[in-house]
């Protein structure tokens, strides 16, 4: 039984967000909620027949049957095929049998999430919100994921949807691609919410382990979906996904220890590194070289390609410094500064990196964990008072373990 469970839920994570996308690019964004009711009474209906009748030998055929059947009950009930889509298709001189119907072909499906991503990652919306609907209408993540993802309750998760998914309704949001003049820009907008995506999962502070790496896999998922549409299949594109890539090929080495923490970077077994999406990760590295276009993408999928190499050589620390230094040029933050700060010091010494990190002024466990390694070569009563800093500041056990070590090997805490 937990088996069968087990596989629906994959199921349901797996096209969930294809059916809502289907069903709201045919009867509009403003019924998005009514989607996805349909879906997920859809699965529930799944769940109370297979566990009678066993689980069908083409089970995603199954569910968009129902689906449809589900979807023209309701609109058909409340009048909406009526009085709204038959004259939308009349008006747009269509005359298929099934324009009335959701399309779950597999070109219908790819066309809708494309579109709905696209709806979804609209500047009306707020950048929490849409990685929000993105989880939920784009990934097909529950309730109670995406709360545990955002360290919050249902409550609030289900405010913030609510919100957001009024927000496309007053605002009216439509699915549909971007024209000509407008891709670039709005292309822009849905590689950033998808980089976001990836953060959230690649840097979470959720315990949860498996959540973690779904959410990374979904915004690679995501990514590589825009890479099947010529519009979107950019040097960009591939720079994001080769940054995914990149960062996705330490997920097993930084899940594996003893007491079931995360392993920083310095203490991971490069053997449980993932060569085959390291060597996805130059694939598309290369692809995003075509053209003249250098974006913030282009430099961190560069760097974290740097960072797929264990071994410390002064070429690799000077490489990165050399990025950095144009990341900085292009993308200015306080986080991009601390780390080229970290780079200098690898490259060129402590000496050099102390000036430049006494400049920042920053106030993260990062950057007093930066001083804290920098005074260790000078002032050891200055870097124990960084390095307890740094201990204060921490949010995640793993990282707070790695600077207790520290500390214990320069003096008592």
């Amino acid at each position: 039984m937990i088996q069968k469970h087990d596989a629906l839920k994959q199921l349901f994570q797996r096209e969930f967000s294809k059916m809502v996308a289907v069903i709201a690019r045919l009867y509009g964004l403003e019924h998005i909620a009514l989607a996805e009711d349909i879906v997920s009474e859809t699965f529930l209906q799944a769940m109370e027949s297979w566990e009678q009748r066993g689980v069908p030998e083409h089970a995603t055929a199954w569910l968009y049957a129902v689906a449809k059947q589900k979807t023209l009950y309701h609109f058909r009930r409340t009048k909406i095929l009526q009085d709204k889509v038959l004259p939308f298709v009349a008006a747009s001189a269509s005359t298929k049998a099934d324009a009335v119907e959701p399309d779950f072909s597999q070109q219908g499906i790819r066309d809708s999430q494309l579109q709905m991503m696209f709806a979804i990652c609209t500047p009306a919306i707020a950048s929490e919100a849409q990685i929000g609907l993105a989880l939920r209408i784009l990934c097909g993540f529950g309730i109670d994921e995406i709360a545990e993802a955002f360290l919050s309750n249902k409550e609030t998760i289900n405010k913030r949807l609510f919100r957001a998914r009024e927000k496309l309704r007053t605002e009216g949001i439509t699915m549909e691609f971007p024209p000509e003049h407008m891709l670039a820009t709005r292309l822009d907008n849905v590689l950033h919410v998808l980089y976001l995506l990836f953060n959230e999962g690649y840097y979470s502070t959720t315990q949860d382990k498996i959540l973690q790496k779904d959410m990374c896999l979904e915004a690679m998922r995501l990514c590589l979906l825009l890479t099947g549409y010529p519009p979107t299949r950019t040097p960009k594109t591939h720079a994001l996904l080769a940054l995914m890539c990149f960062h996705a090929s330490r997920f097993h080495a930084r899940q594996v220890s003893p007491d079931d923490l995360p392993v920083l970077y310095e203490q991971q077994d490069e053997q449980l590194w993932d060569q085959a999406l390291i060597h996805q990760g130059h694939h598309f590295l290369n692809l995003s070289a075509e053209g003249s276009d250098l974006s913030s993408y282009h430099l961190e999928a560069r760097i974290a390609s740097w960072h797929c190499v264990k071994e410390d050589t002064t070429e690799k620390w000077e490489e990165i410094l050399q990025l950095y230094n144009d990341l900085l040029f292009i993308n200015y933050s306080p986080g991009v500064a601390l780390n080229r700060t970290f780079a200098l010091y690898k490259a060129r010494g402590w000496q050099v990196a102390l000036v430049e990190a006494e400049k920042l002024k920053l106030e993260n466990h990062f950057y007093f964990l930066l001083l804290g390694e920098l005074y260790r070569h000078t002032d050891t009563g200055q870097a124990l008072v960084h390095f307890r800093k740094a201990h204060t500041l921490a949010k995640t056990q793993a990282e707070k373990r790695g600077i207790q070590e520290k500390i214990d090997a320069l003096g008592t805490f």
